[in-house]
């Protein structure tokens, strides 16, 4: 089993930064990919951002140039640095983690909210 903590939402303003954090804790050697992903109100929740234990990195074409994700595999924690923020980015992210054999795990969110 894995345990995922997420933590460092809250409120920002149109064009500040963010950074939030993921935990991993339980079985983390077995993880072989971690991401984000955040849902907005009324909408499917969606891919943001993900890195392999190699460090190799994917985004969402809205997101990248403004958001880095990282990943510090001695700490078993991935960030996702976020910056120039809009009112579109209001949503509560998820942390996911992918372990060997496919087994995917949820963090409990973590909101972002963004006044227009």
């Amino acid at each position: 089993q894995v345990q995922l903590v997420e933590s460092g939402g809250g409120l920002v303003q149109a064009g500040g930064s963010l950074r939030l954090d993921c935990a991993a804790s339980g079985s983390t050697f077995s993880i072989k990919t971690m991401g984000w992903y955040r849902q907005a109100p009324g909408k499917q929740r969606a891919l943001v951002a993900t890195t392999t234990r190699g460090g190799s990195t994917t985004y969402a074409d809205s997101v990248k140039a403004r958001f880095t994700i990282s990943r510090d595999n001695a700490k078993n924690t991935v960030y996702l640095q976020m910056n120039s923020l809009e009112p579109d980015a209001a949503a509560v992210y998820y942390c996911h983690g992918l372990a060997v054999g496919g087994m995917g795990y949820w963090g409990k969110g973590t909101l972002v909210t963004v006044p227009s």
